[in-house]
């Protein structure tokens, strides 16, 4: 089987090398795991107590993730990061200490949930600032609060935004100042002190960095530069920070010179790739590499292969297939061979995907 292999050491030392960046900036943060999708291997291998020192809480945006968080370590603070369904408020009670909302008639349900069970639960609330993803609209924003600091059980210790993921607006001075003066309005209205101001996330790094960040930005949630190294905002290495964390490797299961060009009539009709091909292509050949992997696993635009002169020639469900040239190294020594190893670097997209995939071997170094 293709295998994903997990460089826990170097993620480790991302993380607690961010703890230390963070407490120096009087900032706390939470990890955000959701790109591990719960797995009790990578939470029992990672996650140790040293880790997680310094470290405020631990989030994830799927109920079943956070279980598995508390099943780890029942001690752990957990935050869930995306406004709750409201049908599964119980267990947002049960599973998540902090979470972060936009909808008040939830918040209700998760007032009445934790009441049930004799909880205060702590919410962020979160301020729409021009993504279009969640978030209330800023013109509701003072009666929200009004009307959510009324709730018996629930302690609204924050307020927050989201920035870069939906349409990939920056997180700049003006817009993260926003959030700043909102927090200061509604602590002045209500004379209640609202701890976190939300605004950081992986792609906010660099303005940490620059010294463009306001003051008042005290709580980040990443998850994308512990894992990769980088911040999306121009995605290059933040800091001290490996960016060699994971790489994936695949096996050649067949290995033969062919034709460049397929014969018969090229249509749409398989789950493969329609292309245009030269005429004078026709006649020429090409050393071709099966690997065992596809579709179901990856999508092969989030690999990067580490060997530069292989190219990509098309993918299905179950395999995908390279040319490899004259299958020559500049030496003239033949260069793979069946059973051969090929490896690639993933993106954030493509670890998400292979974590998930069954069908893929997962190995922690």
């Amino acid at each position: 089987m293709a295998e994903l292999i997990i460089k826990t050491k170097k993620i480790q030392n991302n993380i607690k090398y961010l703890s230390e960046y963070f407490d120096s900036h009087n900032i706390d943060w939470s990890l955000i795991t959701k790109v591990f999708s719960g797995d009790k291997e990578f939470l029992k291998n990672v996650l140790t107590d040293d880790v997680l020192e310094k470290i405020d809480s631990v989030g994830d945006s799927r109920l079943s993730s956070l279980k598995n968080l508390k099943e780890v370590n029942p001690n752990m603070r957990t935050i869930y990061i995306k406004p709750p369904a409201k049908m599964y408020v119980d267990d947002i009670i049960k599973y998540a200490d902090i979470s972060l909302n936009s909808s008040f008639t939830t918040i209700k349900a998760l007032n009445e949930a934790a009441k049930n069970v004799n909880k205060i639960h702590q919410i962020i609330i979160m301020v729409e600032l021009g993504e279009l993803r969640e978030g209330v609209k800023r013109t509701e924003l003072m009666t929200f609060y009004e009307n959510v600091f009324n709730l018996s059980n629930i302690d609204v210790i924050g307020i927050g935004s989201n920035l870069g993921c939906m349409y990939g607006i920056e997180p700049s001075y003006d817009k993260l100042l926003q959030l700043s003066l909102y927090q200061e309005l509604i602590s002045a209205k209500f004379n209640r002190n609202l701890k976190y101001v939300s605004g950081g996330t992986s792609i906010t790094l660099p303005l940490i960095e620059n010294k463009t960040i306001p003051k008042d930005i005290n709580h980040f949630r990443v998850g994308e530069a512990i894992f990769f190294g980088v911040s999306p905002l121009d995605n290059k290495q933040f800091k001290e920070l490996s960016t060699d964390t994971f790489e994936f490797t695949a096996n050649i299961i067949e290995l033969e010179e062919k034709k460049i060009v397929p014969e018969g009539v090229i249509s749409d009709a398989s789950i493969g790739h329609s292309a245009d091909f030269n005429e004078v292509d026709k006649s020429e050949t090409s050393t071709k590499a099966i690997l065992d992997f596809g579709l179901l696993d990856v999508v092969e635009d989030d690999i990067e292969s580490i060997d530069k002169d292989l190219k990509f020639v098309g993918i299905t469900s179950d395999m995908l297939v390279v040319d490899i040239g004259t299958n020559k190294t500049k030496s003239g020594k033949k260069k793979y061979s069946i059973g051969d190893k090929v490896r690639f670097k993933p993106n954030y997209m493509a670890v998400a995907r292979l974590l998930n995939s069954k069908f893929i071997d997962k190995i922690f170094e």
